[in-house]
């Protein structure tokens, strides 16, 4: 399926993809956002009906959200180009996005301040969606359909320079390009290194919670924020050496709001992010217990442990509090430690001591979340493991 809005990428795009035997079908949205933008849904339903190629149409039908008029456009368009989609049973949402708008995307994010991941540009795939023009040039693009004979539709919009991307490919790109021959395709090329270097880093963040490395610290908070249902990118720099900061200096119960309605909070051996109307008061956590048959199967942060299942035999889990004298074995080696000396250790302040969550196996203490598991309940190498989480 074509995101089609009869421009000269989304033209090219529809024909491309009918040449090549893939019979597409070509999906319209009308944000009715000017005058004639009827008409031109019009002339992209003929075009497409001349190619033979199914049309889908849709127009806006809501008020937009406040903030960015481009923002709010994009996410109702999406919006029916997935419901579209998810109808005809497609494979894909295709854009004709081209190695222009690459660059474009990432001029406005170095003019606004980004990270590595922001000179990536915008994504080949994503989910549904694919871009297969992010290596083909606009001149390209209209050099096939005047090969072609073909006019397509030219969106007035494209032209406001009110719109910041407009003004960065009407007037900063080519003023930059004037100067210094060749520089669109050095910003291209450096997008391309930057996926590359981002991937890596996304990989190094997803092995583990603890790194050496600020940068793979600051992955790691943005996956966490992506986990807790917020929008990306959303966090600039301020916000991740701020989290970092609460992090390395490891004070449990420490927190930072977020945008996008999020809370950072620092918990004893880890972090999460979590929605800020969420209080630990208002809901307690509850255990969820199932066979771990995964065979390199590792606890996914803080609030979650394996145990031996073996050594539980029959004996349920449950959650309790402290009371004086409770104490556990963290390594097999060692001697039993006391609850409290875990918790000034870990900096649990002493408001949080009494009502922190503590799983025992009958009246046996074996797993103190985020801090150590008792040492005859940690797995054996042969036995049977159990996935043990608070939710």
């Amino acid at each position: 399926m074509v995101a089609f809005s009869g421009g000269p990428d989304s033209t090219a795009l529809l024909v491309a993809l009918q040449e090549a035997g893939r019979d597409p079908i070509a999906a319209h949205f009308d944000h009715d956002l000017r005058p004639g933008s009827a008409d031109s849904a019009a002339r992209a339903a003929a075009f497409a009906k001349a190619l033979g190629v199914p049309f889908i149409a849709g127009r806006r039908a809501e008020p937009l959200a406040r903030g960015s008029l481009q923002a709010a456009a994009r996410e109702q368009r999406y919006r029916f180009l997935e419901h579209v989609a998810a109808r005809e049973a497609a494979d894909w949402i295709a854009f004709g996005h081209t190695a222009d708008d690459v660059v474009e995307g990432v001029v406005l994010h170095l003019l606004r301040g980004c990270a590595l991941a922001g000179l990536r540009g915008m994504p080949d795939r994503r989910g549904w969606i694919v871009r297969p023009f992010l290596a083909v040039w606009r001149s390209e693009v209209e050099a096939f359909l005047a090969e072609r004979n073909l006019q397509p539709e030219r969106d007035p919009s494209n032209l406001d320079r009110r719109h910041a991307r407009v003004s960065v490919r009407l007037d900063l790109l080519p003023a930059l390009e004037r100067d210094r021959p060749g520089l669109k395709r050095r910003f291209w090329g450096a997008a391309q290194a930057a996926v590359r270097l981002q991937a890596q880093l996304e990989e190094r963040a997803a092995a583990g919670a603890h790194s050496p490395d600020a940068v793979v610290r600051g992955e790691r908070y943005r996956r966490l924020f992506a986990a807790a249902g917020a929008a990306l990118p959303g966090l600039g720099r301020t916000h991740l050496a701020a989290m970092d900061r609460l992090a390395q200096a490891k004070r449990t119960g420490a927190s930072l709001d977020l945008p996008q309605g999020r809370r950072f909070r620092v918990l004893p051996g880890g972090v999460e992010i979590v929605n800020a109307q969420t209080r630990d008061d208002q809901k307690a956590p509850e255990l969820q217990v199932t066979e771990c048959t995964a065979r390199h199967c590792r606890p996914a942060g803080v609030r979650t442990t394996h145990l031996d299942g073996d050594a539980l035999a029959d004996q349920a889990l449950r959650i309790a509090h402290r009371t004086p004298g409770l104490r556990l074995r963290p390594h097999p080696a060692g001697g039993t430690r006391k609850l409290q000396d875990l918790f000034v250790d870990a900096k649990v302040p002493r408001h949080l001591r009494d009502t922190y969550p503590l799983v025992f196996a009958g009246d046996t203490l074996v797993w103190v979340p985020g801090l150590a598991t008792h040492a005859p309940y940690q797995p054996k190498a042969n036995s049977r493991r159990v996935h043990v989480e608070l939710v």
